[in-house]
């Protein structure tokens, strides 16, 4: 018997560089905050990003986005290291696309097309795929001159996942014959959905929002006594789940929704208007936020955006900081190196600005299941009000 033959299998990480154009009012610790979130988007998509580059302008440059010699510094980089990809942490413009394309020789993702990226991955069901096939093909649409075809037969990974992997893909008659069929498909899906809801109309609908991965699927979890998909990633949760709850004899709907993000693509919003209903109808908005974030009011400023945007903003919210054993942990060292030895608490929260502001607010860590039964409490007296209000004869 020879020696057996062993064979790599496993495709090798693709690598990137991540590229920032910040205005000349955005601190470095904001633009390092939003390079940070890009690096994991990166991560979650599958590629590792080896190195960042910042350039801040007025505007950016019309052509390549960046100026020229930063251009040709990023060359250098990409070329030196054989890097796959540059991606911006802005949206470009078709023409942008192409150029930069052309100087650099190696694929070019905005943060669009990583998003779309990631919800392409993450979509399990037919119409979260559906959804998702949509707004690639919209997005692909205006950028159909010969997008990375002489990358796309070297190499597969982020950016070329469904639509445009082959240049008979490309055609624009072909591409808007898919968005028709994708549309009629969607159509059908929502008439699904609407029946669906109007079946269960009668009961109070509560809907858990908020930024992506702060842990709303872990709460959903926890009241439900469900399994539904969790990680430590960007967009776990693309399709929305709706679990039946009783909390003392009232019944309720829960659903657990897509995560929201800065700069979240229009079309991917457009795209998800059936997910999104779940929000619309909704009864209460539990606003979960990852209070652990150095960037965390940020984060309920974008939902707050958002849910004006979908036209859900004068909902009925409830607000939840999750994470609050990190949250803890990180302001104890804070305190420590300031010399003081105190340490903070729950009750200590409970008195700051932010549960002040957003009253009523609380504090839990879903993780460690602190605090869960405070929120079941306060979930059930808004969920009761709503429900003998509507129905008083079942007091």
């Amino acid at each position: 018997m020879g020696k057996k033959q062993y064979y790599e299998t496993a495709k090798p990480q693709e690598t990137a560089v991540l590229v920032a154009v910040p205005s000349y009012r955005q601190t470095d610790e904001q633009t390092n905050e939003y390079l940070d979130e890009l690096a994991f988007l990166t991560e979650t998509a599958g590629a590792q990003s080896i190195k960042r580059f910042v350039q801040k302008l007025d505007k950016p440059d019309v052509r390549t986005f960046v100026g020229s010699g930063k251009l040709d510094e990023i060359k250098a980089f990409v070329t030196e290291h054989d890097v796959d990809m540059v991606i911006f942490d802005d949206d470009l413009s078709p023409s942008q696309v192409r150029n930069i394309e052309r100087e650099l020789q190696v694929k070019i993702v905005d943060r669009s097309l990583l998003i779309l990226d990631i919800f392409a991955l993450r979509a399990k069901s037919a119409q979260a795929r559906a959804q998702v096939e949509m707004a690639q093909y919209q997005y692909l649409l205006p950028r159909l001159t010969n997008l990375w075809t002489h990358l796309s037969k070297q190499k597969g990974g982020i950016g070329m996942k469904g639509p445009g992997e082959t240049e008979i893909e490309t055609d624009r008659r072909i591409v808007r014959d898919k968005i028709s069929l994708l549309r009629e498909r969607l159509k059908k899906f929502e008439l699904q959905n609407f029946e669906q809801r109007k079946a269960r109309a009668g009961i109070v609908r509560a809907a858990l929002v908020g930024y992506t991965n702060v842990g709303k699927s872990t709460i959903m979890n926890l009241l439900s006594k469900s399994e539904v998909f969790a990680e430590n990633k960007l967009f776990a949760t693309v399709d929305a789940t709706v679990r039946k709850v009783v909390f003392e004899n009232v019944p309720f709907l829960l659903s657990d929704t897509v995560g929201f993000i800065r700069k979240l693509p229009t079309k991917l919003i457009e795209s998800f208007k059936s997910t999104l209903d779940e929000i619309r109808e909704a009864d209460l908005l539990v606003h979960v936020v990852d209070i652990s974030h150095p960037s965390f009011e940020d984060h309920i400023a974008v939902v707050n955006e958002t849910l004006k945007d979908i036209n859900a903003a004068e909902k009925p919210v409830l607000l939840v900081f999750n994470k609050i054993d990190q949250y803890l942990e990180q302001r104890e060292q804070e305190l420590l190196e300031e010399g003081h030895e105190v340490r903070p608490s729950i009750e200590d929260l409970k008195e700051t600005y932010m549960a002040k502001v957003h009253a009523p607010a609380l504090f839990i860590s879903a993780t460690n299941k602190v605090n869960i039964e405070e929120l079941r409490e306060e979930l059930y007296r808004r969920v009761a009000a709503i429900h003998f209000e509507r129905y008083p004869n079942n007091v």
